[in-house]
């Protein structure tokens, strides 16, 4: 689980001295119980993994925004601090799906709904988001089944 390994990554940051690995881990277990908190008063998460990419894809979403803005603003130091917290919190993602993977999953899930222009994007984003949740940038794929819509 991935839970597991974000336990054992910090372990292993504290051990070995890395305070940017660790403060940025922490912040992570932080989203993560905060994630729980707010799950206690619907119904128990069907899979952890789940409930625990969302956590990670957001914080890396919050990240770029992040990164974006200081980029712009002319604050070099402190998009390079955002980028190396992005690059530890990847590590816990799982694997992404390639864009052409994305593309052949929209198609197979566009031909399977027999969706046909973009009045049936809700119901794509839905099976795609039920699907592949935890491999996919859902803003990306928003993008994609836009295009396999209107085209």
């Amino acid at each position: 689980m991935i839970r597991d390994d974000i336990k054992a990554a910090q372990i292993t940051a504290m051990k070995a001295g890395d305070k940017a690995a660790r403060a940025t881990i922490g912040l992570i277990q932080a989203a993560v119980k905060n994630r729980d908190i707010e799950l206690r008063t619907g119904a128990a998460p069907a899979d952890d993994d789940a409930v625990v990419v969302e956590v990670l894809q957001k914080m890396v979403k919050q990240r770029r925004e992040s990164i974006a803005m200081y980029e712009q603003g002319g604050r070099p130091e402190l998009a390079a601090a955002e980028q190396a917290e992005v690059a530890v919190i990847e590590r816990f993602l799982p694997q992404q799906m390639s864009e052409d993977e994305t593309r052949a999953a929209i198609e197979s899930i566009k031909a399977e709904l027999g969706a046909a222009g973009m009045k049936d994007m809700g119901r794509v984003m839905a099976e795609l988001k039920a699907r592949h949740a935890t491999t996919l940038d859902m803003s990306k794929a928003s993008a994609l089944v836009k295009a396999a819509l209107a085209g």
